[in-house]
């Protein structure tokens, strides 16, 4: 294998993962080598943006749409071109890192400080001197510690959503809904007759139609969200003991399988894995994360699906059964209605988005547990975890190659044995080749590798 495609290979494994939402399989994963370099377009954009604060002080005037716009091309264009140059995974230095940091770390009190000049200047000069300082400095103290607040927020946010791959996770889970909304009819074929047999004898209960039509909006969204957070509870409790069952098996078959469409598709297995098969390698908690925050999005992605077939499945029984009177009755007064929803009651949109939340949760864990649907639906997404642990395996064995046999000790000497004679009972290994003698790397080599890597 050679040297220059082993490292090309390696760096180009990671970025696959980065893609694929689990940048901690990478190996050595740490936060100026691979998370800042990723938060750098963000973190810029969010710099260039907080200048808008000081366009409030051309409010009055015509061209503060002008102002405003140019500001926000600019930190559009700041995030592209360096979106662009975070796709190849730079590795900063330790001075190229603390410098990004300390700029960033400086903005909050640089456009404080610019506000509170241009203020003092505009100042009326009829006001005295003490209460201008005054009441700028009040304004300027509490304007730092609103901008310290917001980008404090904003840089852990950065951290946690780029540290485990959020933005890629999102991305790939608006393709999957994209997916399963055009096999909507097999999916809602196979999941809705189980759902509806649970959910149906709620729908026409009296007392839920009178709490619905009460039931303020923000409660309702209250509401779902607690399901969804049952659902993601149940998922990541039974997905860690999933993690721990999954199948590696990491033979050169199964490995040349998992590995098509990555950059290490066109690697000789054979020669990866001369022993017949590659060693699991146990996963940090970190990782162990990562790969449930995958897995749950996949889960919640497919739950969504079915909501909204429940949630459209509900409104239509609604409209066509419930009549005006029925749900007089049963609300016990006039129903409220909405002009948005062509005078649909709002109890039924209501009560559909209720009963749609809690299929949703109801499915996402019965597809983990019960037989026919996990062969369905829960072991596709399995068999991405069992992918991507293969790829790593290879990412893995492939890094060992290129970092042992390229960073040899030069300031360690061979032991002087001259008069060593073979030992007779020692066997040579089975897949030693004979060839000409190993020589020294040089420096110059050694110290282009360790740069590269």
């Amino acid at each position: 294998m050679a040297l220059t495609a082993s490292r090309a290979l390696v760096r180009q494994t990671e970025r696959w993962f980065v893609r694929r939402g689990v940048p901690f399989m990478i190996e050595d994963y740490d936060f100026r080598r691979h998370v800042l370099p990723r938060m750098l377009p963000f973190l810029a954009f969010v710099s260039v943006t907080s200048l808008l604060w000081l366009v409030r002080q051309w409010a009055d005037q015509a061209y503060w749409w002008w102002v405003l716009a140019g500001t926000l091309a600019v930190g559009v264009a700041v995030w592209t071109g360096l979106t662009a140059f975070g796709r190849r995974l730079p590795r900063f230095s330790r001075r190229t890192a603390g410098a990004i940091l300390v700029c960033y770390a400086v903005m909050p009190l640089v456009v404080p400080a610019l506000e509170f000049l241009i203020s003092k200047s505009n100042s009326s000069p009829d006001v005295g001197v003490g209460e201008r300082i005054g009441a700028h400095s009040t304004t300027f103290a509490g304007a730092v510690a609103a901008f310290l607040g917001i980008f404090a927020v904003l840089f852990a946010a950065a951290w946690l959503a780029t540290s485990y791959g959020v933005v890629p996770l999102i991305r790939r889970g608006l393709r999957h809904a994209v997916h399963d909304m055009r096999n909507s009819v097999r999916i809602q074929g196979r999941a809705l007759p189980t759902l509806l047999f649970v959910t149906l004898f709620f729908f026409f209960t009296g007392e839920l139609w009178q709490a619905m039509d009460r039931l303020p909006w923000a409660r309702v969204w209250a509401v779902v969200l607690l399901f969804a957070a049952v659902t993601v509870l149940a998922t990541a409790t039974r997905l860690r003991d999933e993690i721990g069952r999954v199948e590696q098996d990491l033979h050169p078959a199964r490995l040349s399988k998992d590995c098509r469409r990555t950059p290490l598709a066109e690697l000789p297995m054979e020669e990866i894995v001369p022993d017949g098969a590659l060693r699991p390698v146990a996963l940090t908690g970190q990782q162990v994360g990562n790969l449930l925050l995958m897995l749950a999005t996949r889960q919640l992605v497919q739950a969504t699906v079915v909501g909204v077939g429940l949630f459209t499945f509900f409104l239509t029984l609604g409209l066509l059964v419930v009549l005006p009177e029925t749900a007089e009755q049963w609300i016990g007064a006039e129903p409220q209605t909405s002009a948005v929803l062509f005078g649909v009651p709002l109890a039924l949109v209501r009560n559909a988005l209720l009963l749609a939340a809690f299929g949703s949760m109801y499915f996402a864990i019965t597809s983990m547990s019960d037989t026919e649907h996990r062969r369905q639906f829960f072991a596709p997404i399995l068999d991405e975890v069992e992918r991507t642990l293969a790829v790593r395996a290879v990412y893995l064995a492939v890094r060992d190659i290129v970092l042992p046999r390229t960073t040899p000790d030069l300031t360690a000497k061979p032991a002087a044995t001259p008069d060593a004679k073979p030992d007779p009972d020692a066997k040579p290994h089975s897949n030693a080749k004979p060839g000409p003698p190993r020589q020294p790397a040089s420096p110059e080599a050694v110290s282009d590798v360790r740069s590269d890597l």
